[in-house]
């Protein structure tokens, strides 16, 4: 049973739990009602003068397994020049570095995802630190907090300290952070603002307010934003869309999860961020072309990305 575990065993096997729940729950998100209108994929769509980076992904894992090569082949085709895909345990930070090492425009961060969370010995992290000085790993990441699975305050702790001691070996290694912020908002606040006042990154997939939102600017942050834009119950994340400097938004999948209409529900891939660029791109009254080449030009500073 679980709780015979040790905790670096007892993590994974409640992560492979929320990701079972999750995977149920994403089978059982309504399907997008097309109305007989044809789909055109991303990659069948013309992509002169597109260039995209997905800069939130998590291609490691067996979702991904039997068709990583083609999925990338359609990212590309889709416009997508460069993925950042994301470890969310030890284990997973292992395969992204393995994936960054064989694909010249895949790029990683490695780190301990708050759901993982674990009591972190100096052991993992020169782990952690070892593998930044591996090809193409450009940031710590995922780290953050969750408080929408983990009810337990003792976890929320945890993971409160663990999200700490990540921030501090950012700063160490001079790299930018990757932040996953789900229902934390007041105690993510905090920690920014006292413990990662010199720590610079996006705060992924967004779901604050505009006035969490430009608080977040005035440290400096990044705002990723995901399928769920193209949602009708996008709520407040179109405002926010639309009022970001051009300068500090960033678009991403999260794949395999959270696809954006008309593919919700089904499984997420990075060739789909191109849909949320679009969708990104028509709220604010801009190309395609050129909304990608600014979010591309961002992703390329806060990740210093060779493209």
């Amino acid at each position: 049973m679980a709780e015979n575990l040790d905790p670096g065993a007892r993590a994974a096997a409640e992560q492979k739990a929320r990701k079972a729940a999750r995977d149920a729950a994403r089978q059982q998100e309504p399907a997008e009602d097309r109305k007989g209108k044809e789909i055109v994929p991303p990659w069948e769509k013309d992509a002169t003068g597109i260039s995209l980076v997905d800069t939130h992904a998590h291609i490691d894992g067996e979702d991904f397994d039997g068709d990583r090569e083609e999925m990338l082949s359609r990212a590309e085709k889709a416009g997508v020049v460069a993925v950042v895909t994301f470890g969310d345990t030890m284990e997973s930070s292992a395969r992204v570095v393995k994936l960054t090492s064989s694909h010249e425009n895949v790029f990683a961060g490695v780190g301990v995802h708050p759901e993982n969370a674990f009591p972190f010995t100096q052991a993992d992290e020169d782990r952690l630190a070892a593998w930044t000085k591996e090809k193409n790993i450009v940031a710590i990441g995922e780290i953050g907090l969750d408080y929408y699975w983990e009810k337990d305050e003792e976890k929320r702790k945890l993971q409160r300290k663990m999200f700490v001691r990540q921030l501090a070996l950012a700063r160490d290694l001079d790299l930018p952070v990757c932040i996953h912020d789900r229902e934390a908002h007041g105690d993510l606040m905090t920690i920014l603002k006292t413990e990662g006042r010199k720590n610079r990154g996006v705060i992924h997939c967004f779901s604050g307010s505009w006035e969490m939102a430009k608080e977040l600017l005035k440290l400096g942050w990044y705002i990723g934003v995901d399928g769920p834009l193209t949602y009708k119950n996008a709520a407040k994340l179109p405002e926010i869309v639309q009022n970001m400097p051009a300068d500090r938004l960033l678009v991403e999948t999260d794949c395999p999860y959270l696809s954006p209409l008309p593919y919700r529900g089904k499984r997420n891939e990075p060739a789909y961020v191109r849909i949320t660029a679009e969708c990104a791109a028509n709220i604010r009254g801009e190309s395609l072309a050129d909304f990608a080449a600014q979010t591309t030009k961002n992703a390329c500073e806060i990740y210093e990305l060779n493209l």
